[in-house]
């Protein structure tokens, strides 16, 4: 059994908040019922971040006096260390919500495009799932505020989590779907997409794919740095940015100790209040086993639309390479505006960034072994291969890159574990790395493995042959 295969073992009961945010070898529990997820949830806004950053100069002070959430953690990182990127880059799919009378200005809005046509709060009920699968209690607690902000009730938060039935059949096919692709992207198959046939358009079912993709990206983003709760909740549901908030509100009997049917709870952990949280992907398939995905995803005709080449060149313009325009593309390019929004993202964060274009093909061939996307691995493979990577080279990957820098082993332990779920990404692990590198280093890792767990939900889930 691999390192990583290993089952993360944890006490049962926490003795405190700062234990759970302290420095470990061991992830975050995984909280079993509703009750003790709200207190998570509360205990996630003591969070230490992971990274230092240095004090705020002159120039940052006098541009804060003006808008004070720029001396926020998260945005001091983006600002620092990821210049020309938005957060919402990994949610261009995931829709605007509806503006309240007298509710603040929402922070991100979206521009409409057409052809993404399902519900904000329908998709929302997917950021839910995705969150809850992952363990990622920062994303959870936002969403929960969304929902309320909605219309949801929490009885109906607390059927989301153990109850499906309880929501219209439609829905309960997305929701399978949402955690199949967040849990298991290797194993969505035919059926999984099916079912959903029955109530949703394929453009529907690839508009999912993205907007789940995105969901499991921006997981990995505020798990891999560690961004602690917003003391409001995220300023959603019409709280200012000043207003006290809190999770711990009260929970109905039908749910406060059901078991979640959404988190991944090992067998015999269903009666806890807490679960271990386990890094249990399967083994990785041996150097035979890729080859032969890989040739077989050569000639796989794709589940989900391409959009004609003609029509790719004229939404996404220059951003399509000379020659044969990439599936990944054409899948995007059925979204003239969230798709170009997104390509545009991808772009930057291959263009925008100082990790070498060899570290970056790296880093996408250990994502999409986790993931066993094989479209995306064979985007790699291509783009090792033209930096003049052997196949031994690119196998030894797999093994933890034999035969590197000690430092850029730790970025590759940084990227297997946060593309494998973002919560078995520890502290000790993320210090290690942070140790060997640079903070720059690290938040620019981070991002690209949220990127690439985007990019390997969406083309796995079409399942396009590779390009040649």
């Amino acid at each position: 059994m691999q390192p990583l295969a290993r089952l993360c073992l944890i006490p049962l009961l926490l003795a405190s908040p700062a234990w759970l945010f302290a420095a470990d070898t061991t992830p975050r529990p995984t909280p079993v019922t509703r009750t003790e997820m709200k207190r998570l949830l509360e205990d996630m806004k003591q969070r230490t971040p992971r990274i230092s950053l240095p004090p705020l100069t002159a120039e940052e002070l006098q541009a804060t006096e003006k808008e004070p959430n720029a001396r926020g953690y998260e945005t001091r990182l983006r600002t620092l260390y990821l210049p020309g990127t938005e957060l919402r880059g990994y949610i261009n799919f995931g829709g605007s919500p509806p503006r309240r009378p007298g509710a603040p200005p929402p922070r991100f809005t979206l521009e409409p495009d057409p052809t993404v046509t399902l519900d904000y709060g329908f998709k929302t009920k997917l950021f839910w799932i995705a969150s809850r699968a992952n363990n990622c209690q920062y994303c959870l607690g936002h969403q929960e505020s969304k929902l309320l902000a909605v219309g949801l009730t929490d009885d109906d938060l607390g059927a989301l989590d153990t109850h499906w039935e309880h929501f219209p059949e439609n829905e309960q096919a997305a929701f399978a779907f949402a955690r199949r692709l967040t849990l298991e992207p290797h194993r969505l198959s035919d059926a999984d997409l099916d079912r959903c046939r029955k109530f949703y358009t394929d453009l529907q079912i690839l508009e999912m794919a993205l907007s789940v993709g995105g969901n499991n990206a921006i997981n990995r983003w505020k798990e891999g740095v560690g961004v602690p709760q917003s003391t409001n909740g995220g300023n959603f549901g019409g709280a200012s940015a000043e207003s006290e908030h809190s999770y711990l509100t009260p929970t109905s009997d039908q749910f406060a100790t059901a078991a979640s049917k959404v988190a991944r709870v090992p067998t015999g952990n269903a009666n806890q209040k807490l679960a271990v949280t386990a890094l249990d992907r399967p083994a990785l398939e041996s150097a035979d086993e890729v080859a032969r995905q890989l040739d077989l995803a050569q000639n796989r005709q794709a589940r989900l639309p391409l959009a004609s080449e003609e029509q790719t060149r004229k939404v996404l313009g220059d951003l399509v390479p000379a020659g044969p325009v990439p599936a990944w593309m054409r899948l995007l390019a059925n979204y003239p505006g969230a798709g170009l929004r997104t390509a545009k993202t991808f772009a930057a964060t291959e263009q925008q960034t100082d990790l070498s274009p060899l570290t970056r093909a790296r880093l996408a061939w250990v994502v999409a072994r986790q993931d066993r996307a094989w479209y995306a691995l064979g985007e790699a493979r291509a783009r090792l291969r033209a930096l003049g990577q052997t196949d031994p080279q690119i196998a030894a990957l797999d093994a933890g890159g034999a035969g590197l820098d000690v430092k850029d082993r730790a970025l590759l332990v940084v990227a297997r574990n946060l593309a494998a779920s973002p919560v078995v990404l520890t502290d000790a692990e993320f210090d290690k790395a942070l140790q060997l590198n640079s903070p720059r280093d690290l938040v620019q890792t981070v991002h690209y493995v949220a990127m690439r767990a985007l990019f390997d939900r969406f083309t796995e889930a079409a399942a396009p042959a590779l390009d040649r």
